[in-house]
């Protein structure tokens, strides 16, 4: 499951500098006012939490019989539904997709309390 984790890491870290990089340079000119910022928040906390899968896979590592699995699946919601959120929001302008904004932070919360409730009982 270790391996796992990793890999997801890795994934999205890669997305992200891809995403981020298309972005800049692609996607620039089709921003609307203020929406190339929410693109970038998406990219940020994107990467924040490919970097948070790799202390996931290390903990299952660590701590196998542990609940960091649980952390990994809900840091991998949370990049679904709050960078995905950002991103369609940011390419369409669509005000109502930033409701599920939100539902993504609170995974990206819930993922850090699970890792380190790991940690403390590891």
């Amino acid at each position: 499951m270790d391996r796992t984790f990793f890999a997801f890491g890795s994934l999205f870290a890669f997305l992200a500098v891809a995403i981020g990089a298309f972005g800049a340079h692609a996607l620039q000119a089709s921003f609307g006012q203020g929406l190339a910022e929410v693109y970038e928040t998406g990219v940020r906390y994107q990467f924040y939490h490919a970097f948070a899968l790799f202390a996931v896979a290390y903990a299952i590592g660590r701590w196998p019989n542990s609940s960091a699995a649980l952390a990994g699946w809900l840091f991998i919601a949370g990049i679904i539904l709050f960078s995905g959120s950002l991103y369609a929001l940011s390419l369409t302008g669509i005000r109502v997709l930033g409701a599920i904004t939100p539902l993504g932070g609170l995974a990206f919360l819930a993922g850090w309390a699970v890792l380190g409730w790991t940690v403390l009982r590891g």
